[in-house]
């Protein structure tokens, strides 16, 4: 790879972690090809990039977008986007079933370092949708219960009659 192709590189994985509300460095040692495939195509479906980067190249690249200085050894697979709560779920998901093989290690969530016990926790929460779908129960709760009394009442009368 020639220095300007690197540079390339550099610059673009910079507009797009400057970009990325969220950004997961984890270990991948020992994972089939096929397994990185299953976890592309999951991420893939909430917009999520997963990519194996070289490790002075991600921290050019972190350094000029303004993340944290995160701890880059070993092999390393980059795992960013706009939602923290997919990644998190996404990544976490992956690390339960190839416990062995992939393990987080460490990440930025809003420009802030988090360690792999804040990444589960956050996978815990529930998604946007999930919020949505609650905070839309709640809202129709008093004309769906207003509703059902009536039809009680309208029952009830019918039985006296």
């Amino acid at each position: 790879m020639t220095r300007t192709q690197k540079q390339e590189i550099v610059q673009f994985l910079a507009q797009d972690f400057k970009s990325a509300q969220a950004l997961l460095v984890c270990d991948y040692k020992g994972i089939s090809v096929k397994d990185l495939e299953q976890l592309r195509c999951s991420a893939r479906q909430f917009g999520i990039k997963v990519k194996v980067i070289k490790n002075t190249l991600a921290r050019i690249a972190l350094k000029d977008s303004g993340m944290p200085d995160l701890d880059i050894k070993d092999t390393n697979i980059f795992i960013w986007g706009e939602d923290q709560i997919s990644i998190a779920k996404v990544a976490v998901k992956f690390a339960e079933a190839n416990p062995e093989k992939f393990i987080i290690k460490t990440g930025s969530f809003d420009g802030q370092q988090v360690d792999a016990n804040h990444v589960i926790s956050v996978s815990k929460l529930p998604s946007k949708d999930e919020l949505i779908g609650m905070l839309l129960s709640v809202w129709t709760a008093p004309a769906r219960y207003f509703a059902t009394g009536l039809d009680n009442l309208r029952k009830e009368k019918e039985q006296n009659a």
